[in-house]
């Protein structure tokens, strides 16, 4: 009876060490799908405000365009060239603000981008099996040698 003891305990062993083994296959698959799922919503949020800046960057352009029209068309109406003096320092002006403007809009683009972004630092626990799977071992070693 003392010969099946360390057997029995051996064949213990090798099924908690198959069952962990499985339990981190199992892990690790669900974490891959997981990563998967939270890549392609962030990917689909990146497209969402990658338009959303594509569409307020064509809506900052035409209101420029329309406030420099605008501008030069009274001022050629009142009898001043809209290219030279004052009247081109007003249109550099409203150009000025309208690339600053779109600065901050990127500043604000780039921000929400990195917010979304998963941490590289993230663990999926895929080590955790294998440190026990190994414990267990150790131990049923420890057993077989006493």
């Amino acid at each position: 009876m003392a010969q099946i003891a360390p057997i029995a305990t051996l064949l213990g062993a090798g099924a908690s060490l198959y069952a962990t083994t499985r339990q981190a296959q199992v892990q690790s698959a669900q974490s891959r799908e997981q990563a998967d799922a939270a890549r392609a919503q962030n990917e689909a949020r990146n497209q969402q405000v990658a338009a959303q800046q594509a569409a307020e960057q064509r809506a900052r352009d035409a209101r420029l365009a329309g406030t420099v029209a605008a501008t030069r068309a009274r001022l050629a109406a009142g009898g001043v060239q809209p290219d030279d003096g004052s009247a081109a320092a007003l249109t550099a002006g409203f150009q000025r603000d309208a690339a600053a403007a779109q600065a901050d809009s990127d500043a604000v683009f780039a921000a929400r981008l990195s917010a979304g972004r998963r941490s590289l630092l993230n663990d999926d626990g895929s080590l955790t099996p294998w440190l026990r799977a190994g414990a267990t071992f150790g131990n049923t070693l420890r057993s077989l040698l006493d």
